[in-house]
Order: C-alpha cells, then structure tokens, then sequence
C-alpha cells in the first residue's frame, strides 16, 4: 500500500480532523480494576500503543453499576474512574492520537451477582435473553430481567448524560453511543425485545424514543459533532431480533441524521462473525444518513480499501486485528503481514497478550 491508499487519507469526522481512515473498534478486555472498575496505567500504556489509528473507539464503558454485564469492564461514572481515563486519554494525545469513548448499558445481558444489591438486570420487557455473561468464575448465563418501569427511564437517561459529563472532564474527542449487540438501546429498537404497550413500545417511532433521548441528553452536554452512534441491524448478537431490521435501523438513521451526529458506526453481518448472514441494504443506511459512515465487521486491508475508493464507507472500523497488532496503521501502510492474537488472553488477565505484542519496530 502506498501513501495514495484510501485508509491512509486524513478525514474529517465531524469536528475531529483524522490522520487517516483506520478506526480502532471498541473492543472488550476486561482489566479495569477489580475493586474500583477504573482502567489502570496498563490500560494508558494498551491505548498508547494503538494511537496511530485514525481513531481510537474505547472499549465500552458502563454508564452506571446498574449498566455492567461482564466482570472487570470499566465505568465512567465514579471519579476513581474519570481520573483512569483521564490518564489514558493524555498518553493517547501526547503519542499523536485521538480517542472517542463509548457509552454502554448492557440492559438484561447481565447476571444478579453484577447488579447494585443483587437486583435482576433491567431491560424493556421481561425477556430473559440466551446468552452468557463473564463473572470471576467463568461464563453463566443471564439473569432474568424485570421491565423498566415507565417513570424509571428519565433515570437511565440522565445516567447517560451524567456519564458524557465526565468523559468530556476526561478529556476524550468524541464519543460513541452503543446501540448495538443486544445491549439496552438496541433491546428498545428492536420489536423482538420490547414488547411494551407505554410511550417506548409498540410503533417503531416509540421504540426508537429511548435512543433518541439518549442521543439528546449527550448533544445537552458534547456538541453533535462530536458524537457517534453504534448499530449493528442484522447481528443475532445476544438474542436480539427484529422483524423488520431494514426499516427500523434505516429510520434510526434518518433520525441521527437530522440530530447532525458525526459519524454512524455500523456491524455488518453478525458481530465477530460472517457479513452475509442477512440480506441488508447498507448502502440505503448510507444514503440516509449525512455524517461519516464508518464500516464493521470483518473487512481485510483489500475490502477497506475498496470500501472508501467506491464510497461506500468513510472510514473502516478494525477490531481484532488491534489486539495483536498495535502498529496496524504501519502494517497496512507496508503491506506487512500481521501477527495472530492470543484468544486465550482477550479477557481478562495481565500485561500477557494485552501490551507485550511487538510492533514492525520491536
């Protein structure tokens, strides 16, 4: 690849000038601190490492104790855990880069031993999800969940809000909304989670209300600009379905759209897994929406590249590759084979397999 590459062309995405299209996707780790669940010096040193992304998407990070489904991920609710970030967002700028946090709420892909005072795991309906969740022993499956109450939802909303507050006082660029993987705000969009009869369920414009306000209360605090939102429409992911994907997600993005956010972060296919697994017009998404679209899932150095030259995406978001390679940008821009992850060690653990993977250089 040479500096004429389409992933290596800088871009402006929304108010934050890019070096170049190669985006850092979140990617869970699991090695916040145990106790305070804020990210440590080993997390700084991990981010560091990876800020010749364009863009650096931090793993996803709770909003709130209610938020968590899986042992040692971070929050961003406590100021133990703003002042962790703060220090990786400081050795990320001071190695040249940029980094954008995400906002999460699992939702009912949780487990009673993570909620505050071992309460079930919220969710729109009482649906109890087949999925798994990780506790300090391993992999079990959920909880059963219990509907929000209606009067209950401002609540989680401002949760959101309070959470955007502080990672704008931690310095981040931007931020990414999560939406997707059978989380909270995807549970409400999609009719085969949220079967409520109140102001957030029933037609797809009540359904998609709760995202809306989301999206609302962090533009209250960052400018759209700096926002983005994260979908992934066909992805089975944690046993979220809906009966119509192309209609609801297409709608979202005209609403994001008109909301002016910087950039639509999109899954396609099945997170993790292959892209064709449900028809989808991706491209009708594109049309919709005004921001940057930034592509996911599964894309070789050859397919991004395609995917930018063509217009089909503005940026293309990498996950895995990241782990094991901090120098990712480098390697493409070489045309350097890339080295294996260690599956064994994506969650949880140490510094093995999380900051010792060696660069072109080492």
């Amino acid at each position: 690849m040479t500096d004429a590459s389409p992933l290596l062309q800088p871009l402006r995405l929304g108010a934050v000038d890019l070096p170049n299209r190669v985006v850092m996707a979140p990617l869970t780790r699991s090695r916040a601190h145990h106790a305070t669940l804020a990210v440590t010096d080993m997390t700084a040193e991990y981010y560091r490492q990876r800020a010749s992304a364009g863009l650096i998407i931090s793993e996803a990070s709770q909003i709130s104790q209610q938020g968590q489904g899986y042992v040692w991920t971070p929050g961003v609710y406590t100021p133990q855990q703003v002042a962790g970030w703060r220090k990786v967002v400081e050795a990320v700028h001071a190695a040249g880069g940029r980094i954008a946090i995400q906002l999460w709420h699992v939702g009912r892909i949780s487990h009673v031993d993570l909620q505050p005072g071992g309460a079930a795991p919220v969710a729109p309906s009482a649906i109890r999800a087949k999925s798994q969740v990780m506790l300090e022993t391993g992999f079990v499956e959920v909880s059963a969940p219990r509907a929000l109450e209606t009067d209950e939802i401002a609540g989680v909303v401002a949760d959101y809000r309070h959470a955007a507050r502080n990672a704008r006082e931690a310095g981040f660029d931007a931020i990414e909304i999560h939406g997707a993987n059978g989380y909270l705000i995807d549970q409400f969009m999609r009719d085969g989670t949220n079967k409520r009869s109140d102001a957030y369920g029933g037609s797809l414009d009540n359904r998609l209300r709760f995202a809306l306000e989301v999206v609302e209360a962090v533009a209250r605090e960052w400018s759209p600009d700096r926002l983005g939102f994260r979908i992934a429409p066909v992805s089975p992911a944690n046993d979220c379905q809906d009966s119509d994907p192309q209609t609801t997600f297409g709608r979202l993005a005209e609403k994001l759209s008109e909301r002016k956010l910087a950039f639509l972060h999109v899954v396609e296919g099945a997170t993790g897994g292959p892209r064709d697994i449900a028809p989808f017009d991706y491209l009708a998404l594109r049309r919709a929406f005004a921001g940057a679209y930034v592509a996911n899932n599964g894309y070789t150095q050859a397919l991004a590249e395609e995917a930018i030259a063509t217009g089909r995406a503005d940026a293309v978001a990498f996950g895995r590759p990241f782990i094991s390679n901090p120098d990712l940008v480098e390697r493409f821009a070489r045309d350097a084979p890339l080295a294996e992850a260690d599956r064994a060690t994506f969650y949880g653990g140490g510094a093995k397999g999380y900051i010792d993977y060696p660069t072109l250089a080492g």
